[in-house]
């Protein structure tokens, strides 16, 4: 579909080893789950944010503390619960007597990366407190605009919307997230050496950082450098088209979906050393990049599902 394209100029061989560091080393973390340690950094080179979703105890934070701790960024994790505020992730203005003036002081979303850890614990008010810093990288307070650092990236969990406790998501906020994933349980092989090994949590304490914000800055501007070319890019517009008219399907894929499907492709076809993207690299993320985007007619059609199916029926040219 594509002819051969040369790699980025600005990934040295350095730059490029540090990646594949980075890579290993989370994998070295995090047991068995080769594939969606590649989303998570499909993720964050593509300039989006991740949403993991699964039952408690199968490796969500972990990864995402695996992840951050493989990163020379700023970190902060936020416990989402049910009384947390707005205020408690994105600052608040304190009147200062002295200077007569409000003082802003920053939450924790002011941050390279930002954890939220079960997301869907805390009530919709605060859940939409993220939408404008995930969307437009910036917090807006008392008529105050403030810049968040960059790159700036939010990795969340969640539980099943069908546990106790849990705020489903609104559509607004789940189309801020490029990827949904799900860990599952690990593999036999995996399981045994996690329980016969050291710690997690002490492993990675003991992590080093394999990239810092210069390199993640260069590496997402080589991502927008991966040629994407025109029969590829029919292929997702055939692929946006038919989710809109499959059945079952209520509300299909918009365009921004669609250009989130090809900045993550070129992400992956750059984490895999290719210059351009190939069909393989749309088919290996669309579930993830649409299943989450995807509204069924019936609340037995899950988003992963249809998107299964849609990609069953469109072919590559």
């Amino acid at each position: 579909m594509t002819a051969s394209s040369p790699m980025p100029s600005m990934l040295t061989d350095q730059l490029r080893q540090s990646l594949r560091n980075a890579q290993d080393q989370v994998n070295a973390l995090v047991l068995g789950k080769v594939h969606e340690v590649r989303l998570a950094f499909v993720a964050l080179l593509s300039g989006g944010h991740l949403l993991i979703e699964d039952l408690p105890g199968l490796g969500k934070t972990t990864l995402a503390h695996a992840l951050a701790s493989s990163l020379g960024l700023g970190f902060q994790r936020v416990q989402f619960t049910s009384d947390l505020l707005p205020a408690d992730v994105l600052g608040v203005s304190v009147y200062d007597a002295g200077s007569r003036q409000f003082q802003f002081h920053p939450g924790p979303v002011f941050t390279h990366v930002l954890l939220a850890d079960e997301i869907n614990r805390a009530p919709p008010r605060t859940q939409s407190a993220l939408l404008e810093a995930m969307a437009e990288q910036q917090v807006t307070l008392d008529g105050q605009t403030h810049a968040l650092p960059d790159p700036f990236f939010v990795i969340a969990t969640q539980n099943p919307v069908d546990l106790s406790g849990t705020f489903p998501l609104p559509d607004s906020q789940l189309d801020r997230f490029l990827l949904r994933l799900a860990m599952g349980y690990p593999s036999a092989q995996a399981e045994r050496e996690l329980l016969r090994g050291s710690d997690r949590r002490d492993l990675i304490a003991r992590a080093l950082p394999q990239l810092d914000d210069n390199q993640v800055r260069t590496l997402r501007e080589a991502v927008g450098q991966v040629h994407v070319s025109d029969p590829l890019v029919d292929y997702v517009q055939a692929l946006l088209t038919r989710s809109r008219q499959h059945a079952g399907v209520r509300v299909g894929l918009s365009p921004r979906a669609g250009l989130a499907l090809l900045r993550a492709a070129r992400a992956h076809a750059l984490l895999l050393g290719r210059g351009h993207v190939v069909p393989e690299d749309v088919q290996t993320l669309f579930v993830a990049v649409a299943g989450h985007r995807l509204v069924g007619e019936a609340e037995s059609s899950t988003g992963p599902a249809l998107a299964r199916a849609i990609l069953q029926t469109v072919a590559v040219d």
